[in-house]
């Protein structure tokens, strides 16, 4: 197939590209061989996950990729770890047995190149945000759609079969550089399934940017995102939302002044009805 390569247990059919079968341990991917330098995008993947395994008995799910480097395999659904760019994982197998999330899950990543993806929870410690997708075995076709425009990415699904798109996640303050390759990737463990992209389908966004933009070389910048906090600083609630995690110097600091005025303000209290029970208490001698 023109413009696209292929690594793994990937196999290529008329009707659709499976990246794994249904059996142990397979490690598939596609990659297209041109770069991407259009500053703004959307992608529309059509996909499907199926299998034989039960609820729970099966995995491990695909991934999504817009990366400076292509067709390196690795840990992370196929791919390699510590990547610069962009990835959506659809995890389809809860490896961290206490999560209260609902899996098949969708989540997203950037990466300058610098954090590790932790399969063994499920990648919530570099995760920017999430949503619970019931995608797996469906009778219905299922698509993701990727957008990223101005800094701004957006990723929706439509898997319940009203051709609409329903909000999975909107994020600001992200940086994407231009000359990226799109690809996808997918693998099994000791569970499996079949993983199948159906099509790829990039459009260009027709966004107008600022002056200050337009000076920019694309192809230069890093992979970040502004956040108020880190995703390290995170854990996860079964609405795939964020909140805080460990507690920071500060807010240990401000719980123990708390604390302490609460005792203070008690104190005072007592010692004001102690005294009055005392004045009462000699009234009545």
């Amino acid at each position: 197939m023109p413009l696209w390569d292929f690594m793994g247990s990937t196999m290529l059919t008329s009707q659709y590209v499976r990246l794994t079968p249904d059996e142990r341990s397979k490690e598939g991917s596609i990659w297209n061989s041109m770069p991407c330098y259009l500053k703004d995008w959307e992608l529309h993947v059509h996909f499907r996950i199926h299998g034989a395994g039960k609820k729970n008995l099966h995995g491990d799910g695909f991934a999504l990729w817009y990366a400076r480097d292509r067709l390196q395999p690795g840990p992370v659904f196929g791919n390699q770890d510590k990547f610069h760019g962009l990835a959506v994982f659809v995890d389809t197998y809860p490896n961290d047995e206490t999560t209260e999330r609902v899996f098949p899950y969708i989540s997203v990543m950037v990466n300058n190149g610098s954090l590790e993806y932790d399969h063994g929870k499920d990648g919530r410690t570099v995760e920017l945000a999430g949503c619970t997708a019931d995608l797996r075995n469906s009778n219905q076709d299922t698509f993701l759609a990727i957008r990223y425009s101005r800094g701004r990415l957006t990723l929706m699904t439509d898997i319940e079969g009203k051709n609409e798109w329903k909000n999975c996640l909107d994020i600001s303050g992200v940086r994407l550089p231009t000359g990226y390759y799109f690809g996808a990737t997918a693998a099994t463990g000791d569970l499996s399934d079949n993983h199948d992209i159906i099509s790829m389908k990039l459009y260009q966004l027709m966004v107008e940017h600022s002056p200050d933009d337009e000076n920019i070389d694309w192809t230069k910048i890093e992979p970040s995102v502004s956040l108020l906090k880190s995703p390290k600083d995170n854990v996860d609630d079964p609405t795939g939302n964020f909140r805080s995690g460990p507690l920071t110097g500060w807010k240990v600091f401000l719980l123990l002044l708390a604390a302490l005025l609460g005792i203070i303000v008690c104190a005072v209290v007592g010692a004001v009805v102690f005294q009055k029970r005392q004045e009462r208490n000699k009234r009545f001698y």
